[in-house]
Protein backbone atom coordinates (compact mmCIF):
# COMPACT_ATOMS: atom_id res chain seq x y z
CA UNK A 1 0.00 0.00 0.00
CA UNK A 2 0.96 3.59 -0.85
CA UNK A 3 1.82 5.74 2.02
CA UNK A 4 -1.30 8.20 1.48
CA UNK A 5 -3.45 4.80 1.47
CA UNK A 6 -1.71 3.54 4.20
CA UNK A 7 -2.71 7.26 6.02
CA UNK A 8 -6.48 6.46 5.07
CA UNK A 9 -6.77 3.51 6.34
CA UNK A 10 -5.01 3.93 9.29
CA UNK A 11 -7.37 6.87 10.28
CA UNK A 12 -10.50 5.21 9.41
CA UNK A 13 -9.33 2.88 12.08
CA UNK A 14 -8.87 4.92 14.58
CA UNK A 15 -12.26 6.59 13.93
CA UNK A 16 -13.78 3.73 13.62
CA UNK A 17 -12.52 2.27 16.93
CA UNK A 18 -13.58 6.07 18.67
CA UNK A 19 -16.72 5.58 17.47
CA UNK A 20 -17.39 2.20 18.55
CA UNK A 21 -15.86 2.85 22.32
CA UNK A 22 -17.63 5.62 23.14
CA UNK A 23 -21.08 4.40 21.68
CA UNK A 24 -23.22 2.03 24.25
CA UNK A 25 -22.93 -0.96 22.35
CA UNK A 26 -23.80 -4.89 23.32
CA UNK A 27 -21.08 -7.51 24.21
CA UNK A 28 -21.98 -10.29 22.62
CA UNK A 29 -18.48 -12.55 23.40
CA UNK A 30 -19.77 -14.66 20.25
CA UNK A 31 -18.03 -14.42 16.42
CA UNK A 32 -14.24 -13.34 15.40
CA UNK A 33 -13.46 -10.80 17.24
CA UNK A 34 -9.77 -11.04 17.44
CA UNK A 35 -9.90 -11.38 13.20
CA UNK A 36 -9.76 -7.63 13.22
CA UNK A 37 -6.62 -7.20 15.62
CA UNK A 38 -4.70 -10.19 13.47
CA UNK A 39 -5.85 -8.53 10.33
CA UNK A 40 -4.55 -5.24 11.46
CA UNK A 41 -1.39 -6.86 12.43
CA UNK A 42 -0.54 -9.38 9.38
CA UNK A 43 -0.74 -5.75 7.61
CA UNK A 44 1.61 -4.26 9.89
CA UNK A 45 3.87 -7.15 9.81
CA UNK A 46 3.88 -6.52 5.77
CA UNK A 47 4.89 -2.87 6.22
CA UNK A 48 8.66 -2.13 4.49
CA UNK A 49 8.86 0.18 7.71
CA UNK A 50 8.19 -2.20 10.71
CA UNK A 51 11.65 -2.64 11.19
CA UNK A 52 14.54 -0.01 10.15
CA UNK A 53 16.70 -1.90 8.33
CA UNK A 54 19.45 0.30 9.21
CA UNK A 55 19.09 0.01 13.33
CA UNK A 56 17.77 -3.78 13.63
CA UNK A 57 18.30 -4.00 17.37
CA UNK A 58 17.11 -0.46 18.34
CA UNK A 59 13.94 -0.90 16.03
CA UNK A 60 12.88 -4.15 17.52
CA UNK A 61 13.13 -2.56 21.13
CA UNK A 62 11.25 0.06 19.64
CA UNK A 63 8.46 -2.00 18.19
CA UNK A 64 8.48 -4.21 21.27
CA UNK A 65 7.90 -0.87 23.70
CA UNK A 66 5.46 -0.19 21.21
CA UNK A 67 3.14 -3.46 21.23
CA UNK A 68 3.40 -3.30 25.07
CA UNK A 69 2.08 0.04 25.11
CA UNK A 70 -0.24 -0.86 22.73
CA UNK A 71 -1.50 -3.58 25.20
CA UNK A 72 -1.32 -1.57 28.45
CA UNK A 73 -3.54 1.10 26.59
CA UNK A 74 -6.06 -1.95 25.97
CA UNK A 75 -6.10 -2.88 29.41
CA UNK A 76 -6.68 0.69 30.51
CA UNK A 77 -9.27 0.99 27.71
CA UNK A 78 -11.14 -2.08 29.07
CA UNK A 79 -11.22 -0.97 32.70
CA UNK A 80 -12.30 2.44 31.90
CA UNK A 81 -15.55 1.40 29.77
CA UNK A 82 -18.29 0.80 31.65
CA UNK A 83 -20.42 -2.64 31.82
CA UNK A 84 -23.22 -3.25 32.70
CA UNK A 85 -25.99 -5.96 31.88
CA UNK A 86 -29.66 -4.68 31.58
CA UNK A 87 -32.87 -6.26 33.01
CA UNK A 88 -33.08 -8.32 30.12
CA UNK A 89 -29.56 -9.43 30.66
CA UNK A 90 -28.20 -8.11 27.70
CA UNK A 91 -24.69 -6.81 28.49
CA UNK A 92 -23.35 -3.29 27.57
CA UNK A 93 -20.28 -1.14 27.29
CA UNK A 94 -19.29 2.05 26.72
CA UNK A 95 -16.55 4.27 27.20
CA UNK A 96 -16.14 7.31 30.08
CA UNK A 97 -14.45 10.66 30.16
CA UNK A 98 -11.82 8.30 31.83
CA UNK A 99 -11.83 6.25 28.79
CA UNK A 100 -10.95 9.47 27.03
CA UNK A 101 -8.01 10.48 29.16
CA UNK A 102 -6.35 6.97 28.51
CA UNK A 103 -6.98 7.90 24.70
CA UNK A 104 -5.03 11.05 25.17
CA UNK A 105 -2.22 9.75 27.50
CA UNK A 106 -2.00 7.05 24.89
CA UNK A 107 -1.45 9.43 22.33
CA UNK A 108 0.99 11.37 24.09
CA UNK A 109 2.87 7.73 25.20
CA UNK A 110 2.99 7.48 21.61
CA UNK A 111 4.22 10.74 20.86
CA UNK A 112 7.03 10.10 23.20
CA UNK A 113 8.34 6.99 21.75
CA UNK A 114 8.08 8.41 18.28
CA UNK A 115 10.77 11.15 19.68
CA UNK A 116 12.59 8.61 21.34
CA UNK A 117 12.73 6.60 18.55
CA UNK A 118 13.68 9.44 16.63
CA UNK A 119 16.60 10.51 18.79
CA UNK A 120 18.19 7.07 18.52
CA UNK A 121 18.18 7.37 15.07
CA UNK A 122 15.18 5.13 14.23
CA UNK A 123 13.09 5.90 11.41
CA UNK A 124 9.31 5.78 12.13
CA UNK A 125 6.61 4.51 10.02
CA UNK A 126 2.58 2.90 10.01
CA UNK A 127 3.96 -0.55 10.53
CA UNK A 128 4.52 0.14 14.33
CA UNK A 129 1.82 1.84 15.22
CA UNK A 130 -0.44 -0.43 13.11
CA UNK A 131 0.97 -3.24 15.17
CA UNK A 132 0.53 -1.37 18.59
CA UNK A 133 -3.00 -0.47 17.36
CA UNK A 134 -3.94 -4.06 17.11
CA UNK A 135 -2.10 -4.92 20.54
CA UNK A 136 -4.52 -2.18 21.93
CA UNK A 137 -7.86 -3.78 20.23
CA UNK A 138 -7.30 -7.32 20.66
CA UNK A 139 -6.38 -6.94 24.78
CA UNK A 140 -8.86 -4.32 25.00
CA UNK A 141 -12.06 -6.48 23.53
CA UNK A 142 -10.40 -9.73 25.62
CA UNK A 143 -10.75 -7.82 28.74
CA UNK A 144 -13.77 -6.62 28.02
CA UNK A 145 -15.18 -9.98 27.47
CA UNK A 146 -13.78 -11.24 30.74
CA UNK A 147 -15.64 -8.41 32.78
CA UNK A 148 -19.26 -9.17 30.40
CA UNK A 149 -18.80 -12.35 32.11
CA UNK A 150 -18.59 -11.34 35.40
CA UNK A 151 -20.97 -8.85 35.07
CA UNK A 152 -23.99 -9.51 37.40
CA UNK A 153 -27.35 -9.22 36.53
CA UNK A 154 -29.68 -5.93 37.17
CA UNK A 155 -32.42 -6.32 39.14
CA UNK A 156 -35.89 -5.42 38.34
CA UNK A 157 -37.40 -2.88 40.89
CA UNK A 158 -41.08 -3.07 40.72
CA UNK A 159 -43.36 -1.22 42.98
CA UNK A 160 -46.87 -2.97 44.49
CA UNK A 161 -49.80 -0.85 44.96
Amino acid sequence: MSEPVTAVVVLAVVGYVLVQQFSARQVTGGGRWWVAPVVLALFAARRPDLIDADHRVQAVAMLVAEVASGAAIGVAWAWTTRVWRDASGVVWAKGTRTTALVWLGGIVLRAGLIGIGALIGVRGGSGPFMMAMAASLLVRTGVLLWRAQATAPAYRVSVSD
